[in-house]
C-alpha cells in the first residue's frame, strides 16, 4: 500500500520539469514538497518510479535516511523508470562510493549517479570523487549521506528523507528547492 500527499498542490511532474532550468532562481523563492508512505520495499520502488518524473537532469539531491531505511531501494524505482537499470541491477555504492547508469528523461539520454559517502569523513575526502565533473546538464545525482558535508548541502536541488514508520513501513518526503 502507498499512500501520497502533496503538500504544494501546485507541484506537479509537468510543473517540475517545467521549472528544471529556473530552479536555482526559484530555490529561494518556495520550496516544493511531496509525501509519499508505503508499507513494502516494493512500495518504495514504485514510489522511486513516481519520483523520476519530478527530477529531470540537472539535478543534485540529497538522499536522507538510517542504515537500512531505503535508500537504495528507491534507487532501484527511480533507475527502473528512467529505463537505467533494472531494480536488480542496483546496489548500494557504499564501497565502491559511485555507481553510474544510463538513461533517459523525456526520451533524451541522461546519466544517474547514485554515490553513498557514508564511509567518508572529510570534505577533502569527498574532493577527490570529481563531484564537480560529475555536475553535467545531462545527469541526475543521488547522493546517500551528503548532509554530512557542508559543500553538498550547498549545491543540492533538494532532499528526500526517507524515516521508518514501523516495520516495512516508511514515510517519504521529497522537498525540491
Amino acid at each position: 500500500m502507498t499512500k501520497t500527499v502533496v503538500s504544494n498542490p501546485d507541484a506537479t511532474p509537468e510543473n517540475a520539469k517545467a521549472a528544471a532550468p529556473a530552479v536555482a532562481a526559484a530555490a529561494a523563492k518556495s520550496a516544493k514538497t511531496w509525501e509519499y508512505e508505503t508499507t513494502s520495499s516494493l512500495g518504495t520502488v514504485e514510489i522511486g518510479r513516481k519520483l523520476a518524473e519530478l527530477l529531470p537532469p540537472p539535478r543534485l539531491m540529497i538522499l536522507r535516511g538510517d542504515l537500512g531505511a531505503g535508500k537504495t531501494t528507491l534507487v532501484k524505482g527511480i533507475a527502473t523508470a528512467l529505463g537505467a537499470a533494472e531494480a536488480d541491477e542496483v546496489t548500494s555504492p557504499t564501497f565502491t562510493l559511485v555507481h553510474e547508469y544510463s538513461g533517459t528523461f523525456d526520451g533524451k539520454p541522461m546519466k544517474l549517479l547514485h554515490l553513498d559517502l557514508y564511509r567518508l569523513e572529510s570534505e577533502r575526502q569527498l574532493e577527490s570523487l570529481g563531484l564537480d565533473e560529475m555536475q553535467t546538464p545531462d545527469a541526475l545525482i543521488l547522493i546517500e549521506w551528503g548532509e554530512k558535508f557542508k559543500s553538498i548541502k550547498k549545491r543540492a536541488d533538494g532532499e528526500i528523507v526517507i524515516t521508518s514508520a514501523g516495520g516495512d513501513s516508511r514515510k517519504i518526503v521529497v522537498t525540491l528547492n
